[in-house]
């Protein structure tokens, strides 16, 4: 990156910093946790549904590979979970069952990681943006309280303009953090319901009951 492409960048900060004012850099940070959020997150549920549907489509294809989970080097979720009640198949249906809620939560909890960060960006960027809006029109009216030139419309219109873009910032922050928390959040939910019918099936499979078709 050349020196002029730096300058440039540090110029567009300054200018950003000068629009939204003391907020700036917290309204920057919460940007950042939400993009990094939103890139970790779908790229985390995305390869674990991608790698299920192939692991479940194999299960459904070989009727020995329940059994055979153990043996195996688990990569995806549904073969964790297989692997786990296959290598407990000596306890009784009932133990099983316990050993696999357990574990179901936990993947829960790891599925739905960060999105209780998301969902505290969402309601804290509006209120920042509301509390910049707030020292802005402080500073404004201060400014021409000090003044002794006239006050126009068009002196009123650009402060107000610049006051109100931090509240206008912090609302574009929180639609996609909230809106990623809740669809993020229904997205692990479906994945935590196939991984658990699956985990069902394997359990009565150990049991000697064979169940024909599959669900989607």
């Amino acid at each position: 990156m050349s020196l002029l492409d730096q300058l440039d960048q540090l110029d567009q900060l300054d200018q950003l910093h000068q629009q939204l004012g003391p907020m700036s850099w917290p309204l920057l940070l919460c940007s950042v946790i939400t993009l990094a959020l939103w890139l970790e997150r779908s790229l985390s549920l995305l390869w674990t549904s991608l790698r299920g549907e192939q692991e479940k489509r194999q299960l459904r294809l070989d009727g020995n590979a329940y059994p055979q989970a153990e043996m195996t080097a688990p990569k995806s979720l549904i073969l964790q979970g297989c692997s786990l009640l296959a290598r407990h198949r000596g306890c009784d249906k009932n133990t099983r069952e316990d050993l696999a809620t357990v574990w179901l939560q936990q993947q829960r909890r790891r599925l739905h990681s960060g999105l209780r960060v998301l969902t505290l960006v969402g309601v804290i960027s509006p209120l920042l943006g509301l509390l910049g809006t707030v020292l802005g029109l402080i500073e404004m009216f201060r400014s021409i309280g000090a003044s002794g030139d006239p006050v126009t419309p068009a002196l009123l219109a650009d402060g107000l303009g610049l006051a109100m873009s931090t509240t206008a910032v912090g609302l574009l922050i929180a639609l996609p953090a909230i809106a990623g928390a809740q669809l993020f959040g229904l997205w692990a939910d479906r994945l935590i319901d196939k991984l658990t019918d699956e985990l069902n099936r394997c359990n009565l499979h150990l049991e000697g009951v064979q169940l024909g078709g599959s669900r989607s």
